[in-house]
């Protein structure tokens, strides 16, 4: 049987009244509301946990601070099985428009907040709310496009949305020069309620009423379990939430690794910018060749790429100690092949599932979620003052999504069958 690399694409025209630039605008501000809740934290970590208590007394570890990210990622995870049926039932615009607006309260909510496990909870209850626009964001995507023409749809979403991670961290230092931490959570309300107001007004409704599902357990039971039997969905799943985890290491442990290891603390900011703006340009350089060469050839490429510069930052500070010259362009490049697998990925796990969209990105942002954030939280926690266990975490974490790719693909990399 062909496959999306194959076949045809079976792409359509993005919805009545929008244009595709707006489109893409609109899908990539509904993802930052994810990605804004994690970046623009990282400048304030410290004065978070300090002001609500966790190094009053406890004797906590830097390490800890991390909490302040994971506690986000978990609640974003899980619930999307939850998020996935309710859309594939309702349509997309109710769901999101509940996410949104509990994603905004829930904001505010945290500003009010000075107990730092309590303040936990609130970020996991922020974190629920935001995955439902996340999902509702990749099945309208669904809707609209497939095969390559999605995945270049896709990077495109990611070219903008990798904007966020560039100016987030300076958005945050520059907040709390004017505002305590309490300011940053502010910005998150104000930016929940730009994105409800411009969907609210702009996007239509792109599930028909004759394509939803009926909401019972039966229906997802069984709509989860195609997405399991699916060969291709269900291995590159669990390669996206293996990989991940890497990112999500480093994001929660990037302000550690600069201001400890390199002594970088004051210029954080600009160095993280510059590691997220190769992988906005990754993102573009793939939207542009994705259609041409094929999401595996460049996934595929992009993996081994990433783990081999993994592997050799680890062994080349084993040998010879950090050195800020060797290790940031290397990472940075590393990094970079995010760019080259995220929509990759997502697009071949997505591609046999258009009956099931919304349930189907539940799925997949659930397991991905989930996973990354698991073996992110436990890399992140090994950090002792050197980037060798960050990369040799990195290392690993790709040579375990090579094999399951080799596994999915039935050995074949590379391959358009």
């Amino acid at each position: 049987m062909a496959d999306s690399e194959s076949a045809p694409d079976k792409s359509a025209a993005p919805p009545t009244g929008l244009r595709k630039a707006e489109l893409v605008a609109m899908i990539a501000g509904l993802m930052t509301l994810n990605a804004m809740a994690i970046d623009i934290m990282l400048p304030a970590l410290s004065q978070i946990a300090a002001a609500t208590g966790l190094t009053s007394g406890e004797g906590a570890t830097d390490n800890r601070q991390q909490l302040i990210i994971f506690a986000y990622v978990l609640g974003f995870g899980a619930p999307q099985l939850i998020w996935g049926p309710v859309t594939d039932r309702f349509g997309r615009r109710a769901p999101l428009f509940v996410g949104l607006v509990g994603y905004i309260l829930v904001s505010l909510l945290c500003v009010m907040i000075h107990d730092f496990w309590v303040l936990l909870g609130a970020r996991f209850l922020q974190g629920v709310f935001s995955s439902g626009a996340r999902i509702v964001a990749s099945a309208v995507v669904r809707d609209t496009f497939a095969g390559r023409a999605m995945a270049s749809f896709m990077s495109l979403v990611m070219t903008i949305f990798m904007i966020v991670p560039i100016i987030a961290p300076s958005l945050g230092q520059a907040i709390l020069l004017v505002a305590p931490w309490e300011g940053i959570f502010i910005w998150l309300a104000i930016w929940g309620t730009l994105m409800l107001a411009w969907t609210w007004l702009r996007l239509p409704e792109t599930l028909p009423v004759a394509a939803r599902r009926p909401l019972n357990l039966a229906s997802a039971f069984g709509a989860y379990l195609s997405v399991l039997r699916t060969r291709a969905s269900f291995g590159y799943m669990c390669a996206s939430g293996i990989v991940f985890g890497a990112l999500f290491a480093f994001i929660a442990s990037s302000e550690q690794v600069f201001r400890e290891v390199f002594g970088k603390g004051e210029t954080f900011t600009l160095w993280f910018a510059g590691i997220a703006g190769v992988m906005a340009v990754a993102n573009f350089t793939n939207s542009r060749l994705v259609e041409k060469i094929g999401m595996r050839r460049i996934s595929h490429t992009a993996l081994i790429v990433f783990t081999t510069l993994s592997a050799t930052l680890a062994l080349s500070t084993l040998a010879f100690g950090e050195n800020f010259a060797l290790f940031f362009p290397l990472f940075a490049i590393a990094f970079g092949c995010f760019g080259m697998m995220g929509s990759n990925f997502s697009a071949l796990a997505m591609e046999p599932l258009g009956k099931i969209a919304g349930t189907a990105s539940a799925a997949y942002g659930f397991a991905t979620t989930l996973a990354s954030a698991m073996f992110g939280a436990y890399i992140g926690s090994q950090f002792n003052g050197s980037t060798v266990p960050l990369m040799t975490g990195f290392a690993c974490l790709g040579i375990s999504a090579l094999v399951i790719v080799l596994i999915t693909e039935k050995g074949h990399l590379f391959s358009t069958r």
